[in-house]
């Protein structure tokens, strides 16, 4: 009783000293005190608008310490999205508005807020409104500041630091990771559980929901996917691939020129290998090598491929190169792949003998096995030879393509049993500017007339694996074609250069609109039209591929900058394609991030124009995931579906690992238990070449002869390949009451019409194992052996996962692993 008694007078006296504190906070409050707002010189303004306020303009107390309540975002990434010199005023209507110089060249941003809270649409110019406007100067941590005074409601400084203080708890609840755990469940024992399927609250769910997203980054293409072995195949590596920054990256990066004879060093000038652009093979690749020899079998052209050229023994590997013979007559060369020691490893012949450009071809079948080979290009008769688009290909590609793609490769994509395939990207898609913007069009026909351009990850695009390539592997591995194409405008991170202002840069002019609109047009046509009656039908077919792709989905823009300039553009190209193909579902995108201007405006306009999907982005840590399992159960059923086009979990040192796989893993049985209103869902980045990375973490790395999956990627393929068409509504029971062991418990229950298979999906990321009872009668389960696929090991580790099987009834008991990822597939009655 005395325990009792104590409990309720402690909780009285914390309900009175709570409210005297309220009482006291609202008579010493002031009515209205002075906000200073500024952009610290420190970090050239790239933490944004800061405040501080003070009662005497003497002492100024931080509103956040180096928190920023708006940010420029302007121009690219970290480096160019400054906000230098901002200047706020509170407008007599009572909004406030800001402006800021984007730097020394391109004017002003602009934009406006009623709270200082959420920000509007950011605008840039040239003028500045507030150009005039006093500056003051303030000590705010110890380190003067110049900005704007401005008076204000006590109330409105309050609002800024409940909201700072909600995201500091915010961050702290995200920033939570396993390797805490040892002290955050101190003392926890293995649990017990009750799982009750609900089969009367079963809804049908996307039948798309895990598929896969490919954007040519860390060398994901060329070099990866794509299984042409030769670099710089066509000459037309550009110091602007790299900005200038790698002054070796040119015409003749990859190739160089070996003299076989050092008889004499007469000998050693008889030979020269240039660029020439004289008489290209084709306008959109203009640089071609000129190779010239004053005596035969004398000197070599050697390319050593992506980081060498990968051999197996015994295979056979296509090789072509269009050649003429620019003085002399006809010559033959000799073609060998040659290994680290210079052993012959196959070998071949070739002519090249006309004054025009001429495909000639060849086999070779490599002797031994290597990883790090190079091709050789002999001439054996003096004279000189204009060769270009000098190719070897596997003949093994996946599905025996020609011009395919690396068949390991492709078939770990293939195993996770994709529903869709997002392409070209991302950021590449809509480019570094808008002369950067991918045009599909540039990427279809024969390959000298394909046109290369610079990615913006910082290397060069042949464009050999291009939009034919990508929805023929759709079709291959029974996965829908979701192309993507710029809405009109750049990326957002698109750089200032001498030409062109950074990030969207006005977007593509209005009066030339029309003609990009008529080419996304043409791109439903090309793959959807009659192979004799439309255009682009044609094309298709005679590019092998008569019968249409049966394309029924398209994105417009990825992750855009949510402004006027983006709007006007987006709208036109949205309401074209309804009218013209309104069979065709429309993707539109909300920014990159999951909260935000451009997220709440994207929304917006989504809802305005009755945009049927949009694409979510965001990349958040592990601690993201666990608290925001209810992320998607809070959205409107009646507004647009959504596509989570890019996430990933993130932690420290961008590892992957099973904290970030089980992270994921968890939150997809989220993205099921919604897959009502969330229709796809894909991981992002896909594909990375070790050692060539621009972006980490990524799903699967690869190398030249070896493909290795992360822990995450099993997760995915566990899901792509145990997807249902059906969610069963169910309730969990955990005997333990605290939040954060209840939200590392995670389970989904799906089943496959198409087999009547019952799909259990466990999730545990707790460092107890959780012996659970799994209750499923009035579902069909025909009781004996079940499948049951397990990941399961230490935060840090990464495991593969284990298969077997196990004895299953309409309720039967399982312990799920601590840190683990449980599938069991159940078969139903028929």
């Amino acid at each position: 009783m005395w325990k009792k008694t104590m409990a309720a007078a402690i909780l009285l006296l914390t309900s009175f000293q709570i409210s005297q504190a309220s009482i006291n906070k609202v008579q010493h409050a002031p009515d209205s005190v002075y906000l200073f707002s500024y952009a610290t010189t420190h970090d050239d303004g790239r933490s944004g608008l800061r405040f501080a306020y003070s009662i005497d303009q003497k002492n100024w107390l931080e509103v956040g310490r180096n928190y920023g309540y708006v940010r420029c975002d302007y121009g690219r990434w970290g480096s160019q999205k400054k906000m230098l010199d901002p200047i706020l005023k509170q407008m007599p209507n009572g909004e406030w508005y800001c402006t800021w110089k984007l730097n020394e060249r391109d004017g002003y941003g602009h934009v406006s807020s009623k709270d200082l809270l959420y920000w509007g649409r950011q605008s840039y110019n040239s003028t500045n409104p507030l150009v005039n406007e006093k500056k003051v100067t303030a000590f705010v941590a110890g380190k003067e500041e110049t900005g704007s005074l401005n008076r204000t409601a006590w109330s409105v400084i309050e609002g800024l630091i409940k909201t700072y203080e909600a995201n500091q708890y915010r961050n702290e609840l995200h920033g939570e990771l396993m390797e805490q755990d040892g002290t955050r469940f101190a003392g926890l024992k293995p649990l017990s559980a009750i799982l009750t399927a609900q089969p009367e609250q079963s809804k049908p769910i996307s039948e798309l929901l895990v598929g896969i997203f490919f954007e040519d980054i860390n060398y994901a293409a060329d070099g990866g996917l794509y299984a042409e072995l030769i670099q710089n195949r066509d000459f037309e590596y550009a110091l602007s691939d790299k900005e200038g920054h790698d002054k070796n990256w040119n015409s003749s990066h990859s190739w160089k020129l070996v003299i076989t004879n050092q008889a004499s060093k007469e000998t050693a000038n008889d030979a020269t290998f240039t660029i020439d652009t004289a008489a290209p093979l084709h306008p959109n690749n203009p640089h071609y090598a000129l190779l010239s020899v004053s005596t035969a079998a004398n000197a070599a052209l050697i390319n050593e491929g992506f980081d060498g050229i990968a051999l197996k023994k015994g295979e056979r590997y296509d090789f072509s190169l269009f050649g003429k013979v620019v003085k002399g007559k006809e010559g033959k060369l000799r073609i060998r792949l040659l290994g680290k020691e210079q052993q012959v490893l196959g070998e071949t012949t070739i002519y090249v003998g006309s004054k025009a450009w001429k495909q000639s071809k060849a086999v070779l079948i490599a002797k031994a096995d290597a990883a790090d080979a190079t091709l050789s290009i002999e001439p054996q008769e003096a004279g000189s030879y204009a060769l270009d688009l000098i190719s070897l290909f596997p003949q093994k590609t996946f599905k025996n393509r020609k011009n395919g793609l690396r068949g390991d490769l492709a078939q770990t994509l293939a195993d996770m049993h994709p529903r869709f395939m997002r392409f070209p990207g991302g950021c590449v898609a809509h480019g570094d500017g808008i002369d950067n913007i991918y045009r599909w069009k540039n990427t279809i026909g024969p390959l000298e007339a394909r046109k290369p351009q610079r990615n913006l990850w910082g290397y060069h695009q042949t464009a050999g694996l291009g939009y034919y390539e990508y929805f023929q592997f759709c079709e291959d591995i029974g996965a829908e074609p979701l192309p993507v194409l710029a809405a009109g405008v750049p990326c957002q991170n698109s750089a200032h250069t001498a030409t062109c202002k950074g990030g969207q840069q006005g977007g593509i002019p209005m009066n030339e609109m029309g003609a990009y609109v008529q080419e996304i047009l043409d791109l439903i046509e090309w793959a959807n039209g009659d192979a004799k009656t439309t255009k682009w039908g044609k094309v298709r077919a005679q590019a092998g591929h008569p019968k249409p792709f049966n394309l029924k989905y398209i994105g417009i823009g990825n992750e855009d900058l949510i402004t006027d300039i983006f709007e006007e553009r987006f709208t036109l190209i949205f309401n074209a394609i309804k009218e013209k193909y309104p069979e065709i579902v429309v993707i539109g995108n909300t920014g990159p991030a999951a909260e935000g201007t451009d997220y709440t405006e994207g929304w917006n306009l989504a809802t305005k124009l009755n945009v049927p999907i949009v694409d979510e982005h965001y990349y958040q840590p592990p601690g993201w995931f666990i608290h925001n399992q209810e992320y998607y159960d809070k959205y409107s059923r009646n507004k647009s579906k959504v596509y989570l086009g890019e996430y990933a979990s993130h932690v420290p040192g961008r590892k992957t690992n099973m904290e970030t796989a089980l992270s994921e893993a968890l939150y997809m049985t989220a993205l099921e238990r919604n897959g009502d209103i969330v229709s796809m869902s894909s991981y992002a980045p896909l594909l990375a070449k070790e050692k060539r990375t621009q972006w980490n973490p990524n799903l699967i790395y690869f190398n030249n002869q070896e493909v290795k999956p992360t822990t995450g990627y099993y997760v995915q393929q566990l899901y792509g390949q145990n997807a249902g068409d059906t969610y069963i509504g169910s309730q969990l029971s955990v005997n333990n009451d605290n939040d954060g062991v209840k939200k590392r418990v995670a389970v989904s229950i799906v089943k496959d019409s198409r087999t009547n298979d019952i799909i259990v999906k466990l999730v545990n990321l707790l460092p107890v194992s959780v012996d659970t009872k799994v209750k499923l009668s009035g579902m069909g389960i025909l009781s004996g052996v079940a499948t049951r696929t397990v990941l399961s090991g230490r935060p840090t580790d990464k495991p593969l996962p284990i298969t077997d099987t196990m004895q299953v009834s309409d309720c039967f008991d399982y312990q799920i692993p601590p840190y683990s990822f449980t599938v069991i597939r159940i078969k139903g009655s028929l």
